[in-house]
């Protein structure tokens, strides 16, 4: 064992001890938020994207500028095997719980209250309650997406982005659970930004007062998540960058990745028929002659319906551009309170690239600029398709291209090898473990009286550390009606109400060649696996 992970573990149970004596000391009613006299654990920064495609970071293979990010992951582990749920809210309740979000009602359930309406049972806290019985101070900025409220939830300050359909001029967003006024149009708001700026005040009051006790910082973007909202300077920084089309830009980024040695050993078709996942005809027809909704050869497009597409990556790659800027602040800030190298920084994306198409908020005005307020765009199955190389689908599939995230690990204190890369399978659920892990602790077994069921996630601490290389386990998925299961390198998957598809992810991450004829046995047991997964989670849904 080398000398970085015993000084670890060495740090957490020493901590352990002198807040287990500070509690003692302090009476019952402080044991649930302990005074820590010299800060020995990490502080921690997760970082989670919206609707950003497996290969959007300059470190995946992207044109798009992200040093930032790009620097973490040469100071970091990069992770090329990870998956999220397919969508944000369970995305959002894995992440935060360490179970599947079916477990915990957050996603669709028969018979419960559930999705993205479902309430948690009390065996699920989040993770900054347990955090705090540790030490830890824990804040929220961004996008919430899960029920109950922030500050109620084991949070001491929270900024929460409730809407979701103006990055220029929301008009839901609370600052710890009270409602904020309608941002007003035109007042020099931006999402990233706010969120940004809501962190920093977050960890310069911490330093401030708190100094000696660990922080949680959950920065939570809304971007790059539709509707295509950028500062015209970040747009401008890509004008003709995309020119060439989604067809031919993502042989580009799939070159980038063959050289970077990630994404698997080949590029899967671009599926021309398959749209977004949600019919809106109406609202197409609101996006005005030059939108498409399939992603067709790019050269059959008219010259101004690729006006109108190139324009709209731009302003997703602005959108990238700018969280990467955002990001750069808060870890600046970080760094000037002399506690980067003592903080965990963990980022990675709920979903995805998206193909939905659809007109909310103030709706689209066919003829102002793309990416300015009055505009309501979506990328699209073309770019989403591009976004998302090589994998199939997209958002809400759990098709690799639907559930495949960027994964990007700095801990100084633990990785074994600055720059390295992980092609070990994990999943979302087990962040929580991780970094209950890292603080010398795990998830408790009760919870305000009540058992709680085992949690499918695992801590990643041993990858990071170098300890273990391999991580063998089953990975399911389920929403609306897709569905999947991984085992080892096998994997089977069918989108809703289609039959199973079995592919050898060894040789075909892409799923391009099903071999479900080929090995009914090995799909028909994965199959009964999947059911008897999903029958557990369903009963402790409907149990808890």
């Amino acid at each position: 064992m080398n000398e970085r992970i015993t000084r670890r573990r060495f740090v957490a149970a020493a901590g352990t001890a002198a807040m287990g004596l500070s509690a003692v000391q302090a009476g019952a009613q402080q044991q649930t938020e302990p005074p820590v006299e010299e800060q020995q654990l990490p502080n921690i920064l997760l970082i989670l994207a919206d609707d950003m495609g497996h290969s959007d970071l300059g470190c995946y293979g992207s044109e798009i500028r992200t040093p930032n990010l790009d620097a973490m992951a040469a100071e970091g582990m990069r992770f090329t095997q990870f998956y999220n749920t397919a969508r944000c809210w369970p995305s959002r309740a894995c992440t935060l719980t360490g179970y599947y979000a079916q477990q915990v009602r957050r996603d669709e359930v028969p018979g419960i209250k559930s999705g993205g309406g479902g309430e948690r049972p009390k065996w699920a806290p989040l993770l900054p309650e347990i955090l705090r019985t540790r030490g830890y101070r824990s804040y929220h900025s961004g996008k919430w997406h899960l029920d109950g409220m922030p500050l109620r939830n084991g949070f001491d300050h929270s900024y929460s982005l409730n809407d979701h359909d103006r990055h220029f001029s929301p008009e839901l967003h609370t600052e710890d659970d009270i409602a904020l006024p309608a941002v007003k149009p035109g007042s020099g708001y931006y999402s990233s930004s706010a969120i940004a700026d809501h962190a920093i005040r977050c960890l310069h009051e911490h330093h401030e007062r708190h100094h000696e006790r660990p922080f949680f910082q959950y920065l939570a973007f809304t971007a790059p998540h539709f509707p295509m909202h950028a500062p015209t300077e970040d747009i401008a920084r890509y004008k003709g960058v995309y020119d060439a089309g989604w067809d031919a830009i993502r042989d580009v980024r799939w070159a980038r990745m063959q050289k970077l040695g990630i994404g698997g050993a080949s590029l899967s078709p671009i599926e021309r028929e398959l749209g977004p996942p949600y019919d809106f005809p109406e609202d197409i027809k609101k996006l005005g002659p030059n939108e498409v909704n399939r992603p067709v050869v790019w050269d059959s497009l008219s010259p101004t319906q690729r006006s109108l597409q190139t324009a709209k990556m731009e302003i997703h790659a602005a959108m990238v551009d700018r969280m990467d800027q955002e990001i750069g602040r808060v870890l600046d800030q970080i760094r000037s309170i002399g506690q980067l190298d003592n903080t965990i920084v963990v980022f990675l994306s709920d979903n995805g690239a998206s193909a939905e198409m659809m007109v909310r908020g103030d709706g689209n005005d066919q003829e102002a600029v793309p990416g300015t307020a009055p505009t309501f765009l979506s990328i699209g199955p073309g770019w989403s398709s591009m976004c998302n190389t090589p994998f199939r689908r997209h958002k809400t599939w759990v098709h690799e291209g639907g559930i495949a995230t960027p994964l990007i690990v700095r801990w100084p204190a633990g990785i074994s090898q600055a720059g390295s890369t992980c092609s070990i399978p994990a999943h979302i659920t087990d962040l929580m473990p991780t970094l209950l892990d890292a603080a010398g602790d795990h998830a408790p077994a009760r919870w305000k009286g009540v058992s709680a069921p085992h949690r499918p996630g695992k801590s990643l601490v041993p990858v990071l550390t170098g300890e273990a290389d391999v991580h063998h386990r089953t990975i399911w998925w389920l929403h609306e009606g897709n569905r999947a299961l991984r085992m080892g390198n096998w994997k089977i998957v069918a989108a809703k109400d289609a039959p199973w598809e079995l592919y050898d992810l060894t040789s075909d991450r892409s799923e391009t060649d099903n071999l479900a004829a080929k090995h009914p046995d090995r799909l028909e047991k994965m199959a009964a696996i999947w059911q008897r997964e999903w029958n557990s989670y369903r009963t402790q849904a409907l149990q808890g």
